[in-house]
């Protein structure tokens, strides 16, 4: 069946007078005012700390008052919202994974809003439902957050989150009856699951106090459990409990042959962002974790595999950019590491081990290569990826004959490929087919700005053939820029709805990503975190100065770190856009460490603690940088109800202020707050309508004039 699809041309000359006619809430303020080393700084909103009150709950639904009907205002919203609905209507495929005689791997029908958990005999078997959380409590906002198999293939254990939370809940199923079992485990946060015999490590909170915010409440005394299957949680054996250090992170997982349990520890809140490592030997029955690493540095150790009874260890231990080492647990100094992979120009992105060898993909300029080694770290080849693109998988068993890898690119959707580890040769196993999508029609580029201090980076940029660079074209500028995550330039179906109107996508990889290291990652850290500040004003100047387009045709968008990148620069640089989509954003620097997991944070950020750190953190943090009487961009802000990673209450208290304080030429002010959705959306038709308000906020604000898109 063929139907045209057209998001009608309308006049955009109601803009201003839709920003002019809206008012925002009155929002209460009170007397409070905190010192920080001799500096008084007021907090006339922190009662909206409070996500438990009704006068908080009031005031989220005064916003949305204001906001929902400015949305449904825009005359093209609801075909935006059709056309985005379109563009993901196609399977979905996550890689096969291998456990005994299973395959698992997670496909979404289309439209779905979880996607489904398949299990099936062998690779040509029949493909079985084994976990839907779309049939669960709670839906569509429960999904499954987590899956392990056991060595034997007899159980696995699946996690369950519920509205978009961090929290989990543990359930085991049985793989040949598909039963779930009566083993429930609760209050699971940051943890891996690690079978061993007959149970698994995981790590869990305390369960918090009666009356205490579930979603806001600072998580203390994180502890590791070993559950044995078949009784109560209440009969858990506590394994590790760091009761000094109450901040800290710990985590057991074990060897594929589960001869070793692995503890690692992670103290972030002390503003160390590398971690300890122990190890039981279980062969043995060693019941104390014995040190590896000790001492927890800004270096990372990460247990790709053990070889019997050493260990292959990928760390960044005097190697900015990573390297893999073999570490005997019983003689673990440095003196006696032996190298296995050594440190390249380029960054290790990950290394895995699968059939004997050794998988390891690097970055380079922002693209990934991926090689194969024999087991003593002898490279036997690379793998040939379809282009200059983002590949990840290569993870299998010992026994296995060939693994599955991902790739994709911003312009090539998700494809997964089966290598076959003795003829080296990869095979197409299934690829994406996006409704309508011509490849032929767009084209991408990797560009290279300099920014204020001289430092060279990288942008993608994605757009229609043909760009005339007259500096008239919509530009979405999407960046990150911290905790050494790597803001890859990857396919998105969604954004084909902005890129068939004729808009350029700009993915610039700002200084504190993991684009280039670890050193790249620093030069964006602590009171060094104006660099990527610098370095977004600088893609932006670069976009305007090339002609792509102006500052009347400029976007800017960023989510949780990203959130917090543009608040500080629309605050910086507020004529540089017109338009701010700043998302579940860290918006009070003084705070963050206050609610949740936020004092994890500190080894990125810095803390209002220390002296030096506090007068860094007060220059940019955008909550207390907005400039009262400035002319700021058209900004729609947005947070959900159940974000217990970034609480809600920083954009709560950003978008309070910003419309108190902010000139009245600005644009509209505005924030979206979701519910049952948290950090991220909870469902896939909560990400759609936010993605579609998003993009129709853009474009009326940006003035842009919806065409006639193409036929399916």
């Amino acid at each position: 069946m063929k139907f045209k699809y057209a998001l009608v041309a309308v006049a955009l000359a109601g803009t201003t007078a839709v920003a002019q006619q809206l008012t925002y809430p009155t929002t209460k303020k009170i007397e409070h005012v905190d010192t920080y080393h001799g500096t008084k700084v007021a907090d006339p909103y922190r009662w909206l700390e409070d996500d438990m009150s009704k006068e908080t709950a009031a005031w989220v639904e005064a916003e949305n008052k204001v906001t929902f009907p400015y949305l449904e205002a825009i005359p093209y919203r609801a075909q935006l919202h059709a056309r985005v609905k379109q563009l993901n209507d196609y399977p979905k495929y996550g890689s096969p994974s291998r456990k005994g005689p299973y395959y698992f791997f997670s496909k979404n029908d289309g439209l779905q809003d979880q996607s489904v958990l398949y299990i099936q005999k062998g690779l040509d078997g029949t493909p079985e439902v084994l976990l839907d959380p779309n049939k669960w409590p709670g839906a569509p906002t429960t999904r499954l957050a987590g899956f392990a198999p056991s060595a034997d293939a007899k159980y696995a254990v699946y996690g369950i989150s519920k509205a978009g939370s961090d929290w989990q809940q543990y359930k085991v199923i049985e793989l040949a009856t598909k039963k779930t079992l009566a083993d429930t485990i609760d209050w699971v946060k940051v943890s891996g699951i690690a079978w061993h015999a007959d149970g698994f490590y995981y790590s869990r909170y305390p369960e918090p106090a009666k009356g205490q915010s579930e979603k806001a409440a600072i998580n203390l005394d994180h502890r590791v459990y070993f559950h044995k299957l078949g009784t109560p949680q209440s009969q858990d054996r506590q394994i590790y409990q760091d009761a000094a250090n109450p901040q800290r992170f710990n985590i057991v997982g074990t060897t594929e042959d589960e001869r070793f349990a692995l503890l690692t520890v992670s103290d972030r809140g002390k503003g160390k962002d590398g971690n300890a490592l122990f190890i039981r030997d279980l062969s043995r029955g060693q019941r104390e974790f014995n040190p590896v690493v000790k001492d927890i540095t800004n270096d990372s150790y990460g247990v790709v595999d053990n070889v019997a009874d050493k260990l292959l260890i990928e760390t960044n231990h005097t190697a900015p950019n990573g390297r893999v080492v073999l570490v005997d647990p019983k003689k673990p100094g440095e003196a006696n590491w032996k190298t296995i992979l050594k440190e390249k120009p380029e960054v290790l992105q990950g290394a895995s081990t699968a059939g004997g060898k050794i998988f390891a993909t690097y970055l380079k300029d922002v693209t990934t290569h991926a090689y194969v080694y024999d087991m003593e770290g002898n490279l036997e080849n690379e793998v040939e990826l379809p282009g200059p693109g983002i590949a990840g998988g290569f993870f299998g068993n010992r026994d296995d004959t060939f693994v599955f890898y991902s790739f994709n690119s911003l312009n090539v959707p998700p494809t997964i490929y089966r290598y076959d580890i003795a003829t080296k040769k990869s095979t197409v196993f299934r690829r994406a087919e996006v409704p309508g999508y011509n490849a032929d029609l767009y084209e991408t580029k990797s560009v290279f700005y300099t920014s204020k201090d001289g430092t060279k980076v990288p942008m993608f940029l994605v757009h229609k053939k043909g760009l005339k660079l007259d500096g008239t074209n919509p530009t979405l500028l999407y960046a990150y820029g911290g905790f050494n995550i790597v803001q890859s330039p990857t396919f998105s179906a969604t954004r084909l709805a902005l890129l068939e109107q004729g808009f350029v996508y700009a993915n610039a990889n700002l200084r504190g990503g993991g684009e280039y290291g670890e050193d790249w990652h620093r030069q964006g850290m602590k009171l060094k975190k104006q660099n990527v500040f610098d370095d977004f004003i600088a893609a932006a100047e670069w976009l305007i100065a090339n002609k792509y387009t102006s500052s009347d045709r400029l976007a800017a968008q960023g989510g949780s770190n990203g959130g917090l990148l543009v608040g500080a620069v629309i605050n910086q640089r507020p004529e540089l856009f017109k338009v701010a989509i700043p998302q579940v954003g860290v918006m009070d620097m003084l705070r963050f460490d206050k609610f949740t997991i936020g004092f994890n944070w500190r080894a990125d950020y810095g803390s209002s603690e220390d002296a030096e750190e506090f007068k860094a953190l007060y220059a940019y943090s955008p909550l207390h940088n907005i400039k009262a009487g400035a002319k700021y961009p058209a900004t729609l802000i947005t947070t959900a109800d159940h974000d217990d990673r970034v609480v809600p209450a920083h954009s709560f208290k950003y978008a309070a202020t910003l419309q108190e304080k902010a000139g009245k030429d600005s644009g509209p002010l505005l924030i979206r707050i979701d519910t049952s959705s948290g950090h991220g959306s909870s469902s896939q038709s909560k990400a759609i309508e936010t993605a579609a308000d998003i993009y129709a906020f853009i474009m009326h604000n940006l003035g842009v004039k919806p065409m006639v898109t193409g036929t399916r």
